[in-house]
Formats: structure tokens, C-alpha cells, sequence
């Protein structure tokens, strides 16, 4: 318990920063996501192509590859930023893939006829998705968004290698003042419990409130 009792401050300064990052990068993953699932049932041939060739790199990057693809390839060109953006950009972006093929999923469930209709009075493609489509693509898609947001709160851990405030990086501190690696990793697993239970909650909350009942 004097693992964490002796250094609370370090572990918050952990935590907040997983919070951080979770909460940043699932914001961006959740608008990407969005996006590029319009892209890829838009009736414009460019905006399918772009939300394929999207979803089809990152899904198939590994994200540690993509971390050093953000953090030293912008830099190249001129993009500065504070390495917590960069590792929000790289988790935002890595995570939009499986939104995006989620509410894919879930637009394919909404029956061709409530688009036709929308149409057939006037309404736009964008007016039909925003309106119509996407309100009803999200019931269904509510479990695995959350699941997907949840990987992302435990990816997260891999920004603490790119001198990122989180988690998992105050082992290295803690190891060097020699406590025990068994107890400092248990308190570490604990932390990533309580964003990823607090992450489930809310999404059967959600789920309970506007999910499809099956």
C-alpha cells in the first residue's frame, strides 16, 4: 500500500494524463469516425475512395508505428506541436478507423426505405444522413463504440514512450526509487480499471437509454 500511498501525486499526475488523453483522443475519433462513415456511403465516388484508403491504412498500421509517423514525420514539415497533441492526433486518428466501421455498420442496419423517403421530400444527402440515418445508425452501434473507446483508454499506454504524462510511464520513476515492480504495476492496472469501468458505465447508461432493444 506505501506504493501508492508515498507517491499519490505521481500516480494522479498518471491518471489525469490517461484521462486526458482518453477523453482528447476520443473526442477526435468519435468526429474522424463520423466523418469518414458519411464518406463511405456518400453518394460521391472521391469521398468513398478517401474513407476506404483511410479506414484501410490505419486499421492495418500498427499504432506504435503510427506514433513515430506522427511524433517524428510532422515535425519534418514543419508541424510543431506538445507531444500530448501529437499522441492525441495519433490515437484520434488510429481510433476513427473502427468508429468509422462501426457506424458503417450500424448505417447498413437502417432500412433503404427511411432514405428513400427522406429523398423522395426534398432532403439533401447531408440533411437525410444527419437527420435520418445517423439517429438510428448510432442506437445500434452504442456497445461496440464504447468497446472501441475503451481500447483506446489502455492505448493509450504506449504514449508514455513519447515522454507523455500517463499511466503506465510512472513505473519507470517508481522503479528507479526501488519499490516493488509486482505492487506498482498493480496499482498501475487499478488506475486503467477505473477509466475503462467509468467508460463502461456510461456507454450502458447510453445503451439503456436509446440503445435497440433486442
Amino acid at each position: 500500500m506505501n506504493v501508492l500511498t508515498d507517491n499519490l501525486s505521481l500516480y494522479g499526475d498518471g491518471l489525469l494524463g490517461t484521462v486526458e488523453l482518453t477523453v482528447y483522443g476520443s473526442l477526435l475519433a468519435l468526429a474522424l469516425g463520423f466523418l469518414m462513415a458519411s464518406f463511405r456511403v456518400a453518394p460521391v465516388a472521391s469521398l468513398r475512395a478517401f474513407g476506404t484508403v483511410w479506414v484501410t491504412v490505419l486499421r492495418n498500421t500498427p499504432l506504435t508505428l503510427l506514433f513515430f509517423a506522427v511524433v517524428l514525420g510532422l515535425p519534418r514539415f514543419g508541424v510543431v506541436l506538445p507531444f500530448q497533441l501529437f499522441a492525441v492526433l495519433a490515437l484520434g486518428c488510429y481510433t476513427s478507423a473502427f468508429i468509422c466501421e462501426a457506424v458503417r455498420s450500424g448505417i447498413n442496419t437502417v432500412p433503404v426505405g427511411q432514405g428513400e423517403a427522406a429523398r423522395s421530400l426534398g432532403m439533401t444527402f447531408g440533411q437525410t444522413l444527419a437527420t435520418v440515418i445517423l439517429p438510428q445508425a448510432f442506437r445500434s452501434v452504442i456497445p461496440p463504440i464504447g468497446s472501441t473507446l475503451i481500447a483506446l483508454a489502455k492505448n493509450s499506454a504506449i504514449a508514455g514512450s513519447f515522454s507523455v504524462t500517463e499511466l503506465l510511464g510512472t513505473y519507470k520513476t517508481l522503479n528507479e526509487l526501488g519499490y516493488s515492480i509486482i505492487w506498482t504495476f498493480v496499482w498501475i492496472a487499478v488506475g486503467y480499471l477505473i477509466v475503462t469501468l467509468t467508460i463502461s458505465a456510461i456507454f450502458n447508461v447510453m445503451e439503456k437509454r436509446w440503445g435497440v432493444a433486442r
